[in-house]
């Protein structure tokens, strides 16, 4: 069954004319058409804090930065994008009920936790932690000379107090154009389980090429640039950008220059 559009006004509709199945298709698409809507969160517009030992900018509200405006997506609450200086990191602190991704882009993070995980995240391999009913970490810069790079994205879980997790893997980064699933609430091809109705994908499109992506209008795409620059449904995205993407049925990426992104499909 088709799903009304959200809003549907007396004047959009010529009532004098005779309803008819196709009529009413028409008209449903065309609404959707005009509500679709992209919303950007440019990089520079991000909130930016510089301690020393820690560079981070936070795409939604976090620690001391406040905006309102900006309080997460749907399930995505945090999209903090960090280096950490050389043998410095965050010490031990603890988490409940928020499933947290760690996407290391360039470096290594050496990471441990109270269920008793140790392991050195890099490039090429995702993270993810449930925190559930309570867990503590602690997350370091593995190298004593070079910084390390990363996304630390954290999800609101469906329920709460579930026994935590933790879970990584290697990825299957796209060698040309394409996504490739890290994480799902029913993952297939190894990818991660999330305790949420979202899904996250790694994707790239290659200078000059084009990407679609089908998507269900109803649920809502966050788009977050790592590199480069593309177009999203004509509106331009560059390294550290996001876009808010609702009431879209289809993405089009096209690559200005060549560029990786996250891309989150969200309830």
């Amino acid at each position: 069954m088709l799903a009304p559009p959200d809003r549907l006004s007396a004047s959009a509709v010529n009532f004098a004319s005779p309803v008819t199945l196709a009529g009413l298709i028409r008209f449903w698409i065309e609404e959707t058409q005009r509500n679709a809507m992209i919303q950007i969160r440019r990089s520079e517009e991000r909130g930016h804090a510089d301690h020393g030992w820690l560079d981070t900018y936070h795409t939604f509200s976090f620690a001391r930065y406040f905006d309102p405006e900006h309080m997460g997506f749907r399930s995505l609450r945090v999209i903090n994008e960090d280096v950490i200086a050389p043998g410095k990191g965050f010490g031990t602190h603890p988490h409940q009920d928020m499933e947290i991704l760690t996407y290391v882009l360039e470096g290594a993070l050496e990471h441990r936790d109270s269920m008793g995980s140790r392991s050195v995240i890099r490039p090429g391999r995702i993270q993810k932690m449930s925190a559930g009913s309570g867990v503590q970490h602690s997350e370091y810069n593995a190298s004593d000379s070079e910084p390390v790079h990363l996304l630390q994205i954290w999800i609101e879980p469906q329920r709460l107090g579930i026994e935590p997790q933790y879970r990584e893997r290697d990825i299957d980064l796209p060698q040309g154009s394409g996504l490739q699933l890290l994480a799902a609430n029913n993952p297939s091809d190894g990818a991660i389980e999330l305790h949420q109705d979202a899904s996250v994908y790694v994707g790239r499109v290659e200078a000059g090429e084009e990407l679609t992506h089908e998507v269900d209008p109803h649920c809502g795409i966050w788009l977050q640039m790592i590199s480069g620059r593309l177009k999203v449904n004509a509106e331009d995205l560059e390294t550290g950008d996001g876009a808010a993407i609702t009431q879209e049925s289809k993405l089009t990426l096209d690559a200005i220059e060549t560029s990786n992104f996250l891309l989150f499909d969200l309830a």
